[in-house]
């Protein structure tokens, strides 16, 4: 089996997702790096672009079917597709709707409302040019929300895993964007569940090791660094 190509960045959750299902799957990959802007070996520039018109990561090369994606969720729902056949990080064939709409619900949940509303705390505590608290302090109050229903959905397997079920591709999803709750100026004090399960999925070995990959990747090379 020859080895998917993870491209990333080292700044950002995204790309740290799919690492941790690649590891998670003992799937083969090697991870290149780009940077950001619109150069030679920027996400925005005309190498890049090729591969995710978005000009954004992840994307996902796979040598052996031909198939590029990009979009986490996208990504992540072609791996468990194509590598996933024990069903190790998503529901089996003996799963009922209703665990399969859970696991659907929660993910759909993180792509579209926790992260972003992180996303733009970051921002605006960050690196917005001009400084906007009445911005920062509505995506806050919105992370403080999405927070306090991942708590109460803990508590359904005892703070270890968002399903019941046990560590899947749900926690790959939502584990690096939680775990910026203090790039984000975020307090966690209130969320116990919340801090147990980032230590419980932090100390895993699969976590451990796309954390320690995804930042020695390749780097993608300017036409400058060539000369």
């Amino acid at each position: 089996m020859k080895p998917l190509v993870l491209h990333a960045h080292t700044s950002g959750p995204n790309p740290y997702k799919v690492g941790i299902v690649l590891e998670s799957l003992k799937i083969p990959y090697e991870v290149k790096l780009w940077e950001f802007g619109d150069g030679e070996n920027g996400l925005k520039g005309p190498v890049f672009t090729k591969i995710n018109e978005n000009g954004r990561v992840p994307a996902l090369e796979d040598p052996n079917t031909g198939v590029v994606s990009w979009e986490s969720g996208a990504v992540i729902n072609y791996i468990l597709r194509n590598y996933d056949k024990s069903n190790t990080l998503q529901p089996g064939p003996a799963a009922s709707e209703q665990d399969r709409v859970d696991a659907e619900k929660w993910i759909y949940f993180l792509v579209s409302t926790l992260g972003p509303h992180m996303g733009q705390v970051n921002w605006f505590t960050h690196f917005n040019s001009v400084k906007n608290d009445d911005a920062r302090q509505r995506y806050e109050a919105q992370s403080y929300r999405c927070f306090g229903l991942l708590e109460a959905q803990l508590k359904k397997s005892g703070g270890k895993s968002i399903l019941p079920a046990g560590f899947n591709a749900v926690d790959c999803h939502f584990y690096p964007w939680v775990n910026l709750f203090k790039f984000a100026q975020l307090d966690m004090s209130n969320y116990p569940l919340i801090q147990g399960w980032l230590k419980t999925v932090g100390e895993r070995s699969d976590v451990k090791a796309a954390y320690k990959k995804i930042p020695e990747g390749e780097h993608a090379e300017s036409k400058q660094s060539k000369v």
